[in-house]
């Protein structure tokens, strides 16, 4: 498979580029971005051709990774499904829930397969862990913790200048992991409750369809020091708590190419495709609507 390579920032540089040069059953056929030049710089160190022009990429590929703010990613993942290219998309998919479904609604009518890249979700120990805790049901209450430091005053992050994610706060680049775990364990949302932090910080209380409940705690202001991330199951089989994860994103992004490439030889749906990455957005959204409310929200 073919696959062409939209974005050339940080997440571009670290973990899509060397993944795709690396990975034995994909070619990685070349580079587009919205700054022609970067775009060229980061082809060349994989000797790989540089695009100025998107449409040419998209005529030459049979699939795209993207690597963009949630802002475009919607348009131009829309684009390349009308050219007929498999999508491996990053979370979270759009930022409003009518952008998330054009996307659904293109890559069903192109019928080109989708896998939405949940670093967490495609960690080599935590994916077992998640399809068994789902196979062992009985689950009473769901908790997870998602803190990270991008714009802790100390924070070295290599993403503090992430526009949208300062723009958007943790609910919306944190917040797609935990339910990228929570959902498929306990079973999709039907309420959320959202109330704020300190900063970007917010607590969310999830229903789901079985019963059971879940609470969230995100953000990207903790201290350094008080960062970090955890999960927590409790119910009929006792206590577990999700693996910390050994690897980085990059192996998990091997497993995610290995998705989208079965998907697209079979033609079945993968469990984190677009119609997941829209459900997600459809809860986040919620959440925004419950943080200006007061209120619950039926999902």
């Amino acid at each position: 498979m073919r696959i062409g390579l939209l974005g050339t920032g940080t997440w571009a540089e670290r973990v899509h580029a060397p993944a795709l040069a690396e990975h034995p059953g994909v070619e990685f056929a070349g580079v587009w971005g919205r700054r022609p030049e970067a775009a060229a710089a980061l082809g060349e160190k994989y000797g790989v051709p540089g695009h100025a022009d998107l449409d040419r990429l998209l005529a030459e590929v049979d699939a795209v990774s993207i690597a963009l703010p949630p802002t475009v990613q919607a348009d131009l993942a829309v684009r390349a499904a009308e050219g007929g290219c498999h999508l491996l998309l990053d979370k979270p998919v759009a930022l409003t829930v009518p952008d998330a479904r054009r996307v659904v609604e293109a890559a069903e009518a192109h019928r080109v397969a989708s896998v939405v890249f949940f670093t967490v979700r495609f960690g080599g120990e935590q994916l077992p862990w998640i399809e068994e805790q789902a196979a062992v049901g009985g689950w009473f209450t769901g908790r997870s913790d998602w803190l990270g430091s991008v714009f802790a005053p100390d924070s070295t992050s290599a993403y503090a200048a992430s526009q949208w994610r300062r723009d958007k706060g943790a609910l919306w680049d944190v917040g797609p992991h935990a339910l990228s775990v929570l959902l498929p364990v306990l079973g999709d949302a039907t309420a959320v409750t959202a109330v704020p932090g300190p900063l970007d910080t917010v607590h969310l209380v999830l229903r789901h369809v079985g019963g059971a409940s879940s609470t969230l705690a995100l953000s990207l202001t903790a201290p350094v020091a008080g960062g970090g991330t955890a999960m927590e199951l409790r119910g009929e089989a006792g206590t577990v708590r999700l693996p910390e994860r050994g690897e980085g994103p990059h192996a998990a992004f091997h497993r995610a190419l290995d998705a989208l490439a079965t998907a697209a030889r079979t033609g079945e749906a993968h469990p984190c495709s677009a119609a997941f990455g829209l459900r997600t957005v459809e809860i986040l959204a919620a959440a925004e609507r419950s943080l200006a409310s007061g209120a619950t929200v039926e999902v």
